[in-house]
C-alpha cells in the first residue's frame, strides 16, 4: 500500500491519500480538491472512497467536491447524519481498496460519529490505523466540541471506552496516522511527530495510560484550549454540505480599485491585512486588523473575527489567491475582494495611513521608565509559566476578543508575545476597537531576554 500524508501547517491538519493497485482513497480532505486530484492523476489511480472520520469543526472539508469530481463514495461511520448522499458504514464493516481491506472502527468520544480506519493487507494483517481526532501523538481528541449536544463528561466516557475496546487491543507495531499535529485546538497538548505506533502511544500517551474511567474523564475535560468561534459554524457546514469551492474562489477573488475598495470599506467591511507584522506596522489603512499569512493565519482569523463579517483583503502582491483559499478552508466566504496593487495603491487622499510603534528589547527598559506604558502579554498560559516581563497583564490572544473590558483604554499598552507575530495581531485588533495608544515588542520576549534580562521573571509557579 502507498500512503502519503498531506500536512497543512496553518491548521495543523493531516489529510491522507492511500492507494492499493489502481484504487485510492482520501481521508479527511481540506476544502480544495486539487491536491488529491493531482496525486491520483500523477499515479494513474482512481479515487474510490473519500473517508470522513467525523464532522470536522476546525475546517471545511472538501469531500463533496472531491466526490463530485471523481465519482467516489463519501464514507462516514455510525451515527453520522449528513444532509447529502453518503455511505454510512457499520462498526467493523470491511471495505476493499485494491488488495487491501479497510475496517471501519466506530470510536465515539471526540464526536458521536467518530471513526478510525484500520488498514489490513490481503492476508488480513493490520499495519496502519488512521485515527482522525480520536487518538493523536501524545494526546486524544477533546470531548467538549459540538456533538449531538451531549455533555463533555458523557463524550469523555465514550472516548475512554473507545480507547480501551478498539484502540488498545491493536498490535504494538501498527502505525498511527493522526488527523492533527502540534498546535491544533482539537487537543490540548498534541505532540510534534506526524505519526506514531500503537505501542508508543500505549506506553507514552497520558490518556492511554489512565485506566480509571473517572480519572480519564477528569483529565480530558480540563485545561482544554479556548474553542475558536468558527468551530461551531464549520461543524454545521460539514454536516449540511459546503458550497462549491471553485465558485467560492471565483466570487471572492476579485481585484478592487481603490475607489471600489474604499466604498465597501465605508459600508462596514473589515480590512484584513495579511502582510507581515513588520510591514504592517510601517503603515496601514485605518481600522485594519493584521493577521499575517506567514503564521497560523486561519486559526487566528477564526478566533478573532466573526465568520459572517464582510471582509476586504490587503495582501503582498501574488498572495491574493492564497489568502482567499485559506479563508475558504475555515468557512470565511464573505470576502468582497482584495485591493488591486496592494497597499502601495492606497493614497493619503483615501483616508491616510496609521502606524503602530515597535520597540526592540533593548528599548523596553527606558520606555517603561519614561513613557508610562503598561505591559500586555498575549502568549498562552504554559509559555507565561516559563517566563514573563515583570508586572505584565496576561490575556492570551485567543481570549482577547472576550476580555477587552480588562484592558484600560486610558492607558498606553506595550504588547509582547514570543516573537512579534501575535503581539501585532493584538495591537491592530485593539486599535480597530478604539484603543489609541498601543505598541509592540519587535522580537517578543526572546529579544527582551537577550537584550534586557533584568525585565524578565522566570519559572513562575502560579499563572492564571
Amino acid at each position: 500500500m502507498y500512503i502519503q500524508q498531506i500536512y497543512t501547517n496553518c491548521l495543523a491538519h493531516a489529510a491522507y491519500y492511500i492507494e492499493s493497485g489502481h484504487e485510492a482513497a482520501v481521508i479527511d480532505p481540506l476544502r480544495d480538491p486539487a491536491p488529491y486530484l493531482k496525486l491520483a492523476r500523477e499515479r494513474g489511480t482512481q479515487i474510490k472512497y473519500v473517508f470522513e472520520t467525523h464532522f470536522h469543526a476546525d475546517f471545511v472539508s472538501g469531500h463533496i467536491d472531491l466526490a463530485n469530481k471523481t465519482g467516489a463514495s463519501i464514507v462516514f461511520g455510525p451515527n453520522a447524519t449528513p444532509a447529502y448522499k453518503a455511505y454510512i458504514a457499520e462498526d467493523g464493516e470491511i471495505l476493499h481498496l485494491g488488495k487491501e481491506q479497510i475496517e471501519v472502527l466506530h470510536t465515539p468520544g471526540h464526536t458521536i460519529e467518530s471513526i478510525c480506519i484500520l488498514v489490513k493487507d490481503e492476508h488480513g494483517v493490520a499495519n496502519a490505523v488512521f485515527t482522525g481526532d480520536t487518538l493523536f501523538v501524545g494526546d486524544v481528541g477533546r470531548p467538549d466540541l459540538l456533538s449531538g449536544n451531549l455533555p463533555k463528561e458523557v463524550l469523555g466516557g465514550m472516548l475512554f471506552d473507545s480507547l480501551q475496546n478498539k484502540i488498545k487491543p491493536l498490535a504494538d507495531s501498527i502505525t498511527v496516522y493522526p488527523g492533527h499535529g502540534a498546535g491544533s485546538a482539537c487537543g490540548k497538548n498534541i505532540g510534534s511527530q506526524s505519526y506514531s505506533t500503537i505501542g508508543d502511544e500505549r506506553a507514552k500517551n497520558y490518556a492511554m495510560l489512565i485506566t480509571n474511567k473517572e480519572d480519564f474523564i477528569a483529565a480530558v475535560t480540563t485545561d482544554q484550549p479556548v474553542i475558536p468561534g468558527y468551530f461551531f459554524k464549520d461543524a454545521v457546514i460539514n454536516k449540511t454540505g459546503a458550497g462549491n469551492f471553485d465558485d467560492v474562489m471565483t466570487r471572492n477573488l476579485q481585484a478592487l480599485s481603490v475607489d471600489a475598495f474604499n466604498k465597501i470599506r465605508h459600508e462596514g467591511a473589515l480590512v484584513l491585512d495579511t502582510r507581515s507584522p513588520a510591514e504592517f506596522a510601517k503603515g496601514f489603512i485605518s481600522g485594519s486588523v493584521n493577521i499575517g499569512l506567514t503564521g497560523d493565519f486561519a486559526v487566528w482569523v477564526g478566533t478573532l473575527i466573526d465568520a459572517d463579517k464582510d471582509l476586504l483583503l490587503i495582501t503582498d502582491l501574488g498572495r491574493e489567491r492564497e489568502a482567499v483559499e485559506r479563508l475558504a478552508r475555515i468557512g470565511f466566504e464573505k470576502v468582497h475582494g482584495y485591493l488591486n496593487g496592494g497597499i502601495d495603491a492606497w493614497t493619503d487622499l483615501q483616508g491616510g495611513y496609521e502606524t503602530i510603534p515597535t520597540y526592540t528589547g533593548a528599548q523596553c527598559s527606558l520606555l517603561l521608565e519614561t513613557e508610562g506604558f503598561e505591559l500586555l502579554d498575549v502568549r498562552n498560559r504554559l509559555e507565561v509559566a516559563k517566563h514573563r516581563m515583570a508586572g505584565s497583564l496576561h490575556i492570551p490572544l485567543n481570549q482577547l476578543k472576550n476580555r477587552l473590558d480588562a484592558i484600560d483604554n486610558s492607558k498606553k499598552w506595550l504588547i509582547y508575545c514570543a516573537g512579534g507575530y501575535r503581539s501585532m495581531i493584538a495591537a491592530s485588533y485593539l486599535m480597530a476597537n478604539g484603543y489609541d495608544a498601543v505598541a509592540s515588542v519587535e522580537g517578543g520576549i526572546k529579544e527582551v531576554i537577550s537584550q534586557a534580562p533584568e525585565l524578565v521573571e522566570f519559572d513562575l509557579m502560579d499563572v492564571n
